[in-house]
């Protein structure tokens, strides 16, 4: 299908309830580590800054959260709206992941969104700093998956 034959609710212009509902939706598909599912919340010609990555299209993008989840293990994120306008939307973040020789990391960003007026993303911007942490140290501790309701977020933990 055709970005525009497509669409994904609620769309631009966002509201402060619209845009908490894209961030939350965004969260949890993340959370469910599943590529496909993922970047069909991109439209097929969506651009991407992950860190020092550079994508375009969703091809790519499904290609490269593949490799992330590959190499993040254990991986649980939470997302918290910042700012919003019209067809934007900014973003904090934070996750927790292991790599394959059991090493934590917590991964603290932000995100700066840009949709098109059927509500799919044509454009990601992210800044990402990892942080190593000891498995002691981690606040995420739900079962792989979306985070459950009534779990603490950001603020509520202090991050």
């Amino acid at each position: 299908m055709s970005s525009q034959s497509e669409s994904r609710p609620p769309f631009p212009p966002f509201n402060n309830e619209t845009a908490a509902q894209k961030v939350k939706g965004a969260e949890d598909g993340s959370n469910t580590r599943d590529p496909e599912r993922v970047a069909l919340a991109y439209t097929v010609d969506s651009v991407w800054r992950n860190r020092a990555e550079f994508l375009s299209g969703r091809e790519a993008i499904t290609e490269f959260l593949r490799r992330k989840w590959d190499r993040e293990l254990d991986y649980r994120l939470i997302k918290e709206l910042w700012a919003y306008d019209d067809s934007r939307i900014a973003v904090r973040f934070a996750y927790e992941w292991r790599d394959d020789s059991n090493n934590w990391y917590r991964s603290y960003g932000n995100e700066n969104w840009e949709f098109s007026p059927n509500g799919l993303m044509h454009r990601r911007l992210a800044s990402i700093n990892d942080l190593p942490i000891l498995e002691s140290d981690r606040k995420y501790h739900w079962e792989l998956g979306p985070r459950p309701e009534g779990h603490a977020g950001l603020g509520e933990l202090g991050l």
